[in-house]
């Protein structure tokens, strides 16, 4: 199973009943806040390790974690995610604008409607890890892209804001800025992304192999302790 592989349809569906079976809490992420969820750690900030992010996708509780059957199992499931999450991020790096969010669809007096509040609220679970990194998107021109994200999927929101999301229809508009607004999102964040992973730098100068050896024997460094590191010159 390579990760630069997108999800089979029978893959797709195998991580889905999962993540809605029994097995999983009762705000265990489904497949369109999962997308959510995982676009926000790919275009973010800053990069977040797996270890860290994995949980929030089994519920808010600390014993959420997904009774599974087997180990083998866990990183079957384990592995599904890094492949969606995989998936997402090269999209953004090969073909930003084949991008697609996913979101629920139903009918609303006869015609289709596009329902993303759960994929906003997954997104806005996925913002909340680096919520200060996060902070400078607000203040730049980009600003208000974020508003249809932020109406859509708040734990709450002010209470003259609710006219705008109370019928399916004002909820669809909002759902289809955010599609235009995530490869502005991305742009904005593609120069500034950091890794998560800290550089540890040398305190002290690296020592040549003809100085004095540092263990303090009076022999070269070459013929001391850096022998092992490639012989004697």
């Amino acid at each position: 199973m390579h990760l630069d592989q997108p999800l089979s349809d029978k893959e797709f569906n195998e991580l889905d009943k999962f993540l809605l079976s029994d097995r999983t809490a009762d705000d265990c992420m489904a497949m369109d806040s999962l997308h959510g969820f995982l676009t926000a750690l790919v275009i973010g900030p800053e990069e977040v390790p797996l270890a860290e992010w994995l949980p929030h996708i089994w519920g808010a509780d600390d014993d959420a974690t997904p009774k599974f059957k087997t180990d083998k199992e866990y990183e079957r499931i384990v592995a599904l995610i890094a492949r969606f999450m995989n998936e997402i991020a090269i999209t953004f790096e090969v073909a930003p604008k084949e991008y697609e969010p996913l979101f629920c669809e139903h009918e609303w007096e006869g015609k289709p409607v596009l329902d993303g509040e759960a994929w906003a609220w997954g997104f806005t679970e996925g913002m909340a890890l680096r919520a200060e990194a996060w902070e400078p998107i607000y203040a730049a021109p980009v600003a208000p892209l974020m508003r249809p994200i932020y109406l859509l999927g708040a734990e709450e929101i002010e209470e003259e804001e609710l006219t705008l999301v109370d019928t399916p229809l004002k909820t669809h508009k909002l759902t289809i800025e955010i599609e235009s607004a995530i490869p502005e999102i991305h742009k904005f964040w593609q120069p500034l992304r950091k890794s998560g992973v800290k550089t540890v730098q040398r305190e002290e100068p690296k020592v040549g192999r003809n100085d004095p050896c540092s263990c303090g024997s009076g022999k070269k460094f070459k013929k001391c302790c850096g022998a092992s590191e490639g012989g004697e010159d």
